[in-house]
């Protein structure tokens, strides 16, 4: 189970293929120079060696004190696992994010209207998370894109290690962007750095104006908040100004992004948005191959 929440990961797969996705620690030498060292934190299946079944913060008894070791401590191999991955992504000018979102916000509508738009102009790629089922990847594949599923069983978020195994599959191409679709959940990818450049969190007028307020972590976590579904709002009573003022009380730097996916109302916007961090992981990719460049160890902000 993940510590930090409780979810199962122990039946990962990606594209189909079972992943081993526990806790030994081990050392692979990845084809996208994704090499390291370590001991995975994020999943405990039976007989994997580990007394884990106390270790998150849901089980009675269990003092406070260790509960949060333990979330800090697959944290912290998360966090290394997530900084391979921007190594990376800064090697090959690659433009990464993550995309999250409770289900049905409309994100994957919004990724293959994006693919569309964008088809010709720069390459995309997709890592999709879900706990089941490939019907999303099958429709970023349909609109054009590269994608690969990765399902989760039980567990509720995407972590940097499946994400560092999903780039193996997936091969992103070098000044591309990256799309990764997060599991729809507005909790626990909150904590999880999967070596993005940015958290962009996607909410529906369909949802109620205060979500920023009722899951901040995720609101303060996010660089950018596309409000979607717009086409929707003559027939709502969503709040559109409140729900910015909660998304900005939260997080007083958060870009917000008005937008229709379906019609096309706002994509220029966000279109324009990709466009600029594309160019920016560009430049940062020639910064880190000049002489006396980085090679990639930093992300040559």
């Amino acid at each position: 189970m993940c510590t930090t929440c409780g979810c199962g990961t122990d039946a990962v797969t990606i594209d189909g293929k079972a992943h081993a996705h526990g806790h030994g620690a081990h050392e692979h030498d990845h084809p996208h120079d994704h090499d390291h060292d370590h001991d995975h934190g994020h999943v405990h299946g039976p007989g994997c060696g580990h007394d884990h079944a106390p270790a998150h913060s849901h089980a009675a008894g269990v003092p406070a004190e260790r509960a949060v070791a333990v979330e800090r401590a697959i944290l912290a191999k998360n966090d290394a696992e997530a900084n391979h991955n921007r190594r990376l992504f800064t090697r090959k000018g690659i433009f990464a994010l993550n995309l999250v979102s409770s289900p049905g916000s409309g994100k994957t509508t919004l990724l293959c209207e994006t693919i569309r738009r964008l088809a010709g102009e720069v390459p995309i790629a997709v890592v999709e998370g879900d706990q089941q089922t490939s019907h999303d990847a099958d429709r970023i594949r349909a609109a054009g894109a590269r994608a690969v599923q990765v399902n989760t069983g039980k567990g509720c978020h995407l972590d940097a290690h499946m994400v560092g195994h999903a780039l193996e599959a997936l091969e992103p191409a070098e000044a591309s962007v990256l799309m990764i679709e997060n599991v729809g959940n507005l909790v626990c990818p909150s904590a999880f750095d999967l070596g993005e450049a940015h958290k962009v969190v996607v909410l529906s007028v369909t949802e109620g104006e205060d979500k920023p307020l009722k899951y901040p972590d995720m609101f303060a976590a996010a660089d950018l908040m596309i409000l979607n579904k717009c086409d929707l709002l003559p027939y709502l009573s969503f709040d559109v100004a409140a729900c910015l003022a909660n998304a900005r009380r939260v997080n007083p730097a958060i870009e917000i992004l008005q937008v229709s996916a379906t019609k096309g109302e706002g994509m220029d916007g966000w279109l324009d948005w990709i466009r600029e961090g594309a160019g920016e992981a560009r430049s940062r990719r020639v910064r880190a191959a000049a002489p006396g460049g980085c090679g990639g160890a930093c992300t040559c902000a």
